[in-house]
C-alpha cells in the first residue's frame, strides 16, 4: 500500500478536557499544528512526573509528525515565579534552593536545566521546537497582566496584581476545564494569614510584589516584583503559537485556570 495513502487513512483521537469526550483531532490550520506543553520548574532533579509528561507528549509529537503535520512544539522552562505554596505565599522555589546552596538563582536554573535535558536524552525524548524560559519573557507577562487589567478581570493591591475570580465568573464560567465552580472554590479555600490584600481568598497573583529579601525581581508600573506562574504559559504560548492553538498539555494543575484575555 502506498505510504501516503496509508497515512491519510490513519486517524488521531484525543481526549478533549472541555467536552470530556474523545474526538478525532482536526488541526486549526492544517498542515500546521501548534502544541504547548508545561515544562519543569528547575529547582531540583527531574522525577517520574517529569518523565511521564515528557514521554506522553513526545509520543504525540512523533505521531503528528509521522502523519505529515508540521508541528511547532513549545515546552517551557519555569525559572521564576513558582512559589512554595499555590496560595501565593512562601519563597520562590528557585530562590529558596539558591539560598540553601549559596548560589545565584540562575546557577540553580542552569544546573537543573542541564540535569533535566540529560534525563530527557536518556529517555530518548526529542527536544521541543522552542524551549522558552519564563525569566526571558517578563515583558510579555507584564503585557498580559495589563491586558487582563484592561478587560476588568484583575485589580492592583499593595503592589501586587490579582486575578478577580468572581468578576471573571460574571462573564465567563470560571473553572470550565476543571469542572469546578466559584461557590465550591469559596467553600473549600481556607482563609490565609497575610492575604488580606486579596478581595477573595481564591484570587491569585498575576504579578507579586517582591519582599525586600526576594532575590528575583523586576521593575514594573506596580513596583518591583515578579510574575505569577499562572501567567508564563499563557504569555509564551500566545507569543510562539498565537491566540489560538491546537494542543495544550501538562499536569492536572494546567486545567485549573483558563483566562480570556482578548
Amino acid at each position: 500500500m502506498d505510504s501516503n495513502m496509508d497515512k491519510q487513512q490513519q486517524k488521531l483521537v484525543l481526549y478533549n478536557t472541555l467536552t470530556r469526550r474523545k474526538a478525532e483531532f482536526e488541526p486549526l490550520h492544517a498542515p500546521h499544528v501548534g502544541m504547548y506543553v508545561c515544562g519543569p520548574t528547575v529547582y531540583g532533579d527531574p522525577h517520574l512526573g517529569h518523565a511521564r509528561s515528557a514521554i506522553t507528549f513526545d509520543i504525540l509529537f512523533r505521531y503528528l509528525t509521522h502523519l505529515g503535520y508540521k508541528v511547532r512544539y513549545v515546552r517551557n522552562i519555569t525559572d521564576v515565579g513558582h512559589l512554595e505554596h499555590d496560595a501565593d505565599e512562601g519563597e520562590d522555589k528557585i530562590a529558596k534552593r539558591a539560598r540553601i546552596e549559596q548560589l545565584e538563582p540562575m546557577e540553580v536554573v542552569q544546573h537543573y536545566t542541564r540535569r533535566y535535558h540529560r534525563a530527557m536524552d536518556l529517555l530518548n525524548v526529542l527536544p521541543p521546537s522552542i524551549e522558552p524560559q519564563a525569566s526571558g519573557h517578563i515583558i510579555e507577562q507584564m503585557e498580559l497582566v495589563n491586558r487582563i487589567l484592561a478587560n476588568g478581570y484583575a485589580y492592583e493591591s499593595e503592589g501586587s496584581v490579582y486575578f478577580d475570580v468572581a468578576r471573571y465568573n460574571q462573564d465567563h464560567r470560571y473553572g470550565i476545564l476543571s469542572n469546578r465552580n466559584v461557590d465550591e472554590l469559596l467553600n473549600t479555600t481556607r482563609e490565609l494569614d497575610g492575604q488580606t490584600e486579596k478581595r477573595n481568598p481564591v484570587d491569585f497573583a498575576l504579578w507579586k510584589r517582591a519582599a525586600p529579601e526576594h532575590i528575583m525581581r523586576w521593575p514594573s508600573q506596580w513596583g518591583e516584583g515578579f510574575p505569577g506562574w499562572h501567567c508564563e504559559c499563557t504569555a509564551m504560548g500566545r507569543k510562539y503559537l498565537g491566540d489560538h492553538f491546537d494542543i495544550h498539555g501538562g499536569g492536572e494543575d494546567a486545567v485549573a485556570v483558563v483566562l480570556v484575555v482578548s
